[in-house]
């Protein structure tokens, strides 16, 4: 069971990769993003992060998302999750890396491979 501190800050991102809403994950990207997608790597800014993202919706929508693992710590300046997005008859393990900036965490890296 993840702590609630950890819970409350994935929720929404695992919500909108649930739903398949790029803007709504947008919210949550660093200014550079690293995303790796079925083995394609690159840095992105953030709205091209978002595009990516869109197209990887289009091509594969959401069936469900579900977080499997995550770090858990009281004082978070680094969290990463590990998790399944389903698609159809296709599941990515998903990697979410997050850095503390402010009050919040952002998401700086993000991979979806296939398995």
């Amino acid at each position: 069971m993840l702590s609630s501190f950890v819970q409350k800050g994935l929720d929404p991102i695992a919500g909108y990769i649930g739903a398949g809403n790029a803007h709504g994950l947008a919210t949550y990207f660093d200014e550079i993003v690293q995303l790796t997608i079925d083995g394609r790597e690159g840095t992105y800014s953030k709205v091209q992060a978002e595009r990516i993202m869109k197209d990887f919706f289009r091509q594969y929508p959401s069936k469900s998302f579900t977080i499997e693992h995550a770090s858990e710590a009281d004082e978070v300046i680094m969290q990463y999750a590990i998790g399944t997005y389903s698609s159809g008859s296709k599941e990515f393990r998903t990697y979410i890396y997050l850095n503390k900036k402010g009050e919040r965490m952002l998401i700086r890296e993000l991979s979806f491979e296939y398995e």
